[in-house]
């Protein structure tokens, strides 16, 4: 048995990845994509099929190039998700525009857009996470899509607060990002590794599983961002873990047997303590977590900076199509 196969035993297993063939070669149950994927898998020639349907759907979207632009981007990101549900027997998540992290009705506005893509497209709902940031706007934004029958996949977590937020918001899934939280204690500690039995990161995670499972929350955990398989396999038996092509080929090469590390019997166990959340109490908490708050604005900063980018090959792209 190798470690992947092991991993399984324990825990559901996503592919981060926009490249389809990644995740045909893997098999994981979930995938997730981002801009920064989507625009490395949209300049492979195996997609340009991919991104010529996106193209002529937005010569006839729009009138402006902003909108061509922005028409582009949603449907070829609804484009990639479908390709990818034809491999997945589970779900694939797709990302809200960073830029409207700040932006409840936005965030609102485009997670319909996408999910009326995707109907459209032959695909239910019950097979699609919404990834929206978890600041305050996108959590309440969240909880509104989850009314509404839209599962959402919250993005960009750092810090307790996010976590309990998002919880008693009733959001389907959050994505705990292990590895930037590791490299931020590693350059604040000033040292070039920090073993995983002392990670902050699946700290973070299994102190996060732990209260959600002990106080029966719906909500569930994926570890993301994950830097070594030594991070992967000390979160065994977590909901799910989204992990990147090379980490996934690296479990698969590695002969071995991965032990159960988290379980619901030990969290009911665990020592928390369940608190409430109103928008100034969260505010402050997460406040108070200067690894939360540095992380997660920077991270939101390079999310827009990785979608400014697809934006400007959408531009170009469609650009292109309508000189020709």
């Amino acid at each position: 048995m190798n470690l992947l196969e092991s991993l399984k035993r324990w825990t559901t297993v996503v592919a981060d990845t926009g490249d389809i063939e990644a995740i045909a070669a893997h098999k994981p149950q979930d995938a997730t994509t981002n801009p920064s994927l989507l625009l490395q898998a949209a300049q492979k020639p195996q997609y340009q099929k991919l991104v010529d349907d996106a193209l002529n759907f937005a010569v006839r979207a729009g009138k402006t190039q902003a909108d061509r632009s922005i028409a582009f981007m949603d449907k070829l990101f609804t484009d990639f998700g479908c390709e990818i549900l034809k491999i997945v027997p589970g779900r694939v998540s797709t990302e809200v525009d960073a830029g409207l992290s700040f932006d409840t009705e936005g965030t609102l506005a485009k997670a319909r857009r996408l999910i009326e893509l995707y109907q459209k497209a032959g695909i239910g709902r019950e097979r699609i996470l919404i990834k929206i940031a978890s600041t305050w706007e996108g959590i309440r934004a969240a909880e509104q899509l989850e009314r509404e029958g839209i599962h959402c996949n919250m993005t960009l977590l750092f810090s307790f607060a996010q976590a309990v937020a998002c919880a008693e918001a009733g959001v389907t899934l959050i994505s705990p990002f292990v590895g930037r939280i590791y490299d931020w204690y590693r350059k604040e500690r000033g040292v070039k590794d920090i073993p995983a039995d002392e990670d902050p990161g699946v700290a973070s995670v299994r102190r996060i599983y732990d209260y959600f499972k002990k106080f029966d929350y719906k909500t569930q955990v994926m570890g993301a961002s994950f830097r070594k398989v030594d991070q992967i396999v000390r979160l065994a038996g977590c909901d799910l873990l989204t992990i990147s092509p090379e980490l996934l080929e690296q479990l698969e090469k590695t002969e071995g047997s991965v032990p159960q590390s988290l379980s619901v019997e030990a969290a009911k166990t665990s020592a928390a303590e369940r608190i409430h959340l109103d928008e100034k109490t969260f505010r402050w908490m997460h406040n108070e977590d200067a690894m939360g708050t540095e992380k997660l604005a920077e991270g939101i900063r390079k999310f827009y900076a990785d979608a400014r980018k697809l934006e400007q090959y959408a531009q170009a792209r469609v650009n292109q199509k309508m000189a020709s």
